[in-house]
């Protein structure tokens, strides 16, 4: 990539990109950093793809030993384009269809924001898929007051979207207060590489997403990494999907972007949570090979 859309970290790692083709499915763009350690699935929130909300975690991961691996979820990103509406469940499918085919079943799955979400369907639908969870800013519900008035925007957002392009996100990231600087230049270009339709779906899809009925249906050791000051996902949401997991937490105390605006905190703390999964993980695998 070049110009405003070069890779605006620096020195810091970013994992090979490659597209993998599963037969009757499509095709999907994922990162792999490849290596012999512990395989974890990244998986990003709403309207991001997997570079924009982890790109400052990829090289703390593969220093701590792990192979790391990140999706862009359908019609985010470099997702895969559906004619079908966006579904969660679909979003599921595809995690458990990408680690068969790149051998990484096992891995630990860590779902940030609407990536939760799809963590928990995951979980639920593919459970053989995995080894454990790690919910980062995430609910088992997206239904406080101002995320109903969010989902209601949705078709205003699909038009407004669709007529933006990466002019609209650039005035929208000014509006917001970031700097009008070649990193700016380069999410505003991620950002609009999303289809509008499914990034509005997405929205929709998360207004009707309800696990509190069947948390207990997971049995994966779980950790959540809670956004302490979060004003999208409030924090009593966060508390309450990791009691139902009976999840280990650990607290990062930043609102909802914590992964990108308070880095340190937050590596230290998704770490933490991965060690305690992985500990746990293995002992559960010890105990049914006994």
């Amino acid at each position: 990539m070049g110009g405003a859309e070069a890779w605006p970290y620096g020195d810091l790692g970013i994992p090979p990109g490659r597209i993998v083709a599963i037969p009757n499915r499509g095709e999907f763009f994922v990162r792999d950093s490849g290596g012999d350690g512990p395989a974890v699935l990244l998986l990003h929130g709403w309207m991001f793809n997997a570079d924009l909300n982890w790109g400052l975690a990829y090289a703390p991961l593969v220093d701590a030993g792990y192979r790391v691996i990140a999706m862009d979820h359908r019609g985010h990103g470099r997702g895969l384009r559906s004619r079908q509406p966006f579904r969660l469940a679909a979003c599921a499918a595809d995690c458990a269809a990408v680690l068969r085919e790149m051998d990484a079943t096992g891995a630990i799955a860590v779902g940030y924001s609407m990536g939760g979400a799809i963590t928990q369907l995951l979980a639920l639908e593919h459970r053989a898929s995995i080894d454990g969870i790690v919910m980062c800013a995430t609910s088992a519900h997206f239904s406080s007051p101002l995320m109903k008035r969010t989902w209601r925007a949705m078709p205003a957002l699909r038009v407004a979207l669709g007529l933006g392009g990466a002019g609209a996100w650039e005035r929208a990231l000014k509006q917001m207060g970031f700097p009008q600087d070649a990193r700016s230049g380069w999410i505003a270009a991620e950002l609009s590489r999303g289809s509008a339709r499914d990034l509005a779906e997405a929205g929709r899809e998360l207004g009707r997403h309800d696990a509190r009925s069947w948390l207990r249906s997971i049995s994966h050791p779980a950790a959540s990494v809670i956004t302490s000051a979060d004003n999208s996902v409030p924090p009593e949401f966060q508390n309450d999907l990791a009691k139902g997991l009976d999840a280990s937490v650990f607290e990062v105390h930043a609102d909802h972007m914590a992964v990108a605006s308070h880095p340190g905190e937050f590596q230290e703390a998704l770490l933490a949570a991965l060690a305690d999964v992985a500990s746990r993980a293995g002992s559960k695998r010890v105990s049914s090979v006994k």
